[in-house]
């Protein structure tokens, strides 16, 4: 590693919590292990997760980086010997903690190529969501052709994802989302029921339309709308709770509702599982819809790229819940 530097400049959170302010700071560029790889970062990838780490409400894994930024795309500047084939390769993929900075290590299992004529944003954008909506969708929800599934925050990166994947395997899709523009973009994804849930309560019009109910619900909402996907499940469904974006508490939950349907309520997270999971998950995502992602049939919606001196301007945006699929940083 003698010809890579020994300082980088990385975005420092200042003040963690409610008031947190970015900036940034030379920091030491990480050493990697024999199963890492040290990439030079192009582009990072925004995600939710970043802002609750900035309150102090989501901190990163023992021993990882508490450098912001759960996902890259790079090019790989060092690897151990037997990790020599991706030496010079540029490649996206999942890391711990540290993405916003011009260098970051990642584990071997974890990266993937960054397809023919993607960009480095874009494949900045895909790593996170496109294997968190596959976990959620199949390894937990195990959704089959011709099943439904109802992904709230239809709009948002995973939401964005979701639709896709379970198009791409033939269900049927009902999403809901704060506007008609955001319903607009998630009907061009291939989403078949397009809710308002400011105008119309999602389990009414479900209800109406899935009379039999939904298999797989990805829920990022929690909070009251736990008690109302209850009646809306289909027999054998699956609740997945992965976000507490509207709280941790549930009251007036029927748990008899769910009995009928012999329904299951599944709270999942990705960054808090081992190397061996994320190696795993990334395999099989990969020989499922690697071919699809490169062939754009599947791809990740971008939202708008920043350069990464002006993190605090997207973060910004992120927070008002405007957007409609990925942020990104590019250095």
């Amino acid at each position: 590693m003698s010809s890579i530097p020994t300082l980088m400049n990385a975005i420092f959170v200042d003040n963690p919590g409610k008031q947190s302010s970015l900036r940034i700071a030379q920091l030491p560029v990480p050493v990697p292990t024999e199963e890492q790889l040290l990439i030079k970062v192009a582009a990072a990838g925004i995600n939710r997760a970043d802002l609750m780490q900035r309150r102090g409400l989501y901190p990163p894994p023992k021993g990882e980086s508490d450098i912001l930024g759960l996902e890259v795309s790079g090019t790989v500047v060092w690897a151990s010997e037997k990790n020599q084939h991706w030496l010079g390769k540029t490649i996206f993929g999942l890391v711990p903690g540290g993405g916003y900075a011009e260098y970051a290590v990642i584990n071997h299992g974890h990266a993937l190529e960054v397809p023919k004529g993607y960009s480095m944003a874009e494949a900045a954008a895909t790593a996170e969501v496109f294997l968190t909506a596959y976990q959620l969708l199949f390894s937990l929800g195990d959704l089959q052709d011709g099943q439904c599934a109802l992904i709230h925050a239809g709009a948002s990166g995973v939401g964005t994802a979701a639709i896709q994947l379970a198009k791409h395997v033939g269900a049927k899709v009902a999403v809901t989302a704060s506007s008609d523009k955001k319903l607009e973009a998630c009907k061009a994804l291939g989403a078949d029921v397009l809710i308002n849930y400011k105008t119309h309560a999602f389990e009414e019009v479900l209800s109406a339309h899935w009379p039999k109910g939904a298999h797989v619900i990805l829920d990022s909402i929690a909070g009251q709308y736990l008690a109302r996907e209850a009646g809306i499940l289909a027999m054998d469904g699956k609740i997945i709770i992965y976000a507490l974006m509207g709280g941790k508490m549930v009251e007036n939950l029927d748990l008899s509702l769910l009995f009928r349907r012999r329904g299951q309520v599944i709270c999942s997270t990705l960054r808090n599982r081992t190397d061996e999971y994320k190696t795993e998950l990334t395999q099989r995502f990969n020989q499922r819809f690697f071919a699809a992602l490169a062939a754009r049939d599947i791809k990740p919606v971008l939202h708008q790229e920043y350069h990464w001196h002006d993190a605090q301007i997207a973060h910004q945006l992120l927070e008002t819940n405007d957007t409609i699929g990925k942020l990104v940083l590019t250095f």
